[in-house]
């Protein structure tokens, strides 16, 4: 049995650690990785590094390589890869799982404000404060580029590119966070209004309990659905469970 993940997140990499332990019999595991990050961590088994060549690239690879299942683990805001995964998956006849932790939901003392896309988030941002703790990534800052009067910091793994705000002082830095660190960063920099995607998990979720403490608003990017048809599984584990029974013959055809 040969499983692809698409992968770039935890839960990726912890689900290629899981099926490297579980030693289904006959099992070959590739990870394929976008490529975006210059140093990514990286899961057992096999690695692929870019892009397919859109969907029909993809459902090619899938052919070519006998894949028989495919799991879209990547980042719950790479909409195009987990469309083309799904037309991809549909092309090959490939059952598709898709792998997503499960997002954000505001508790008692939090100020959200949700917005749909980055370019929303940014219009948002005038009217709640004048100095921006941005955590949305590398990518995407050119919807942030007009905001001349405000000061950004801008948190990624990787350095970001152009165009970017005018006014901006970039952290290089990897998750997992501490609430204390996050808490310190806030202070340090007089941040007054927070803006993230909708990523879930906790390696960055101490931003938020942060932002809470200090009454900070937190502009929310709200993360977008996954493509239609496609069952939807919160956890590695969960999807180990999926697999175990795409490889028993009897299951093999609704498994996924």
């Amino acid at each position: 049995m040969h499983v692809l993940i698409l992968g770039g997140t935890a839960e990726a990499r912890r689900l290629a650690e899981l099926l490297a332990a579980d030693a289904l019999p006959g099992l070959r595991v590739t990870t394929s990785l976008a490529g975006r990050v210059t140093t990514p961590r990286l899961p057992p088994g096999e690695v692929r590094v870019g892009g397919f060549g859109g969907a029909g690239g993809l459902a090619a690879w899938l052919v070519e390589h006998t894949v028989d299942a495919l799991v879209d683990a990547t980042h719950p805001f790479a909409a195009t890869i987990s469309r083309n995964a799904a037309t991809a998956a549909a092309e090959a006849a490939v059952p598709l799982l898709a792998l997503r932790r499960p997002g954000w939901v505001p508790t008692a003392g939090d100020h959200w404000h949700e917005a749909g896309c980055l370019t929303e988030a940014a219009a948002l941002l005038p009217s709640l404060g004048r100095r921006v703790f941005l955590t949305t990534g590398r990518l995407g800052l050119a919807a942030f580029a007009g905001l001349d009067d405000l000061w950004f910091l801008v948190r990624s793994v990787d350095a970001p590119g152009t165009p970017a705000p005018p006014r901006m002082e970039v952290l290089l830095d990897r998750g997992p966070f501490t609430l204390a660190g996050e808490r310190e960063l806030l202070r340090r920099h007089r941040i007054d209004v927070v803006v993230t995607k909708d990523s879930g998990g906790a390696a960055t979720a101490p931003k938020l309990a942060a932002a809470r403490a200090a009454g900070l608003p937190v502009v929310v990017v709200r993360r977008p659905p996954v493509p239609a048809g496609v069952p939807v599984v919160t956890g590695p584990e969960q999807a180990l469970e999926r697999l175990r029974a795409a490889a028993d013959p009897r299951a093999r055809r609704d498994a996924c």
